[in-house]
């Protein structure tokens, strides 16, 4: 099974806003200065040690370098990372009328993001996506629940 997420307000989030990970140690809090929604480094960590592949796809354009970095410093292993300039190269080239995100155009079974037009759009274009709401506290539970139910009926790779 292949699971992607976004970054912006669902795994990167406001720590005035919502709790978050604990920062990382100096220096590297000054070079990684995007906070991580609490629950997200043992949610990425479990599904590492599962059967599922763990991908980011974002439309914001940091670097895959940056984004793999920050994730291997809290012991998480990033497998693809879809960014804002791989996307527009490789799946909307120049279309206007192309969806933000196409989760089913890299064969990802189960997208996680926070904003409802991208859901929307799963609807549209068929490809499923788990819709996290900004005050979510058991969202890492609710997610883990939503891939074991995937998995077992078979929907997965």
């Amino acid at each position: 099974m292949r699971i992607s997420f976004d970054l912006d307000e669902t795994l990167f989030i406001d720590p005035q806003r919502f709790p978050t990970e604990p920062e990382l140690r100096f220096p590297l809090d000054r070079i990684y200065r995007d906070r991580l929604r609490r629950g997200t480094v043992r949610l990425l960590k479990w599904i590492n040690e599962s059967d599922c592949e763990l991908w980011i796809y974002t439309t914001s354009f940091r670097t895959e370098r940056y984004i793999r970095r920050l994730f291997y410093h809290y012991g998480i292993r990033i497998d693809r990372v879809i960014n804002g300039q791989r996307h527009q190269r490789e799946v909307q080239r120049g279309r206007r009328d192309f969806p933000a995100k196409y989760p089913s155009f890299y064969r990802i079974d189960l997208h996680v993001d926070d904003e409802i037009s991208v859901y929307q759009n799963g609807i549209a274009y068929a490809f499923r996506v788990f819709l996290l709401k900004q005050d979510e506290t058991d969202w890492t539970d609710q997610l883990m629940r939503e891939i074991t139910r995937i998995n077992n009926i078979g929907m997965g790779r």
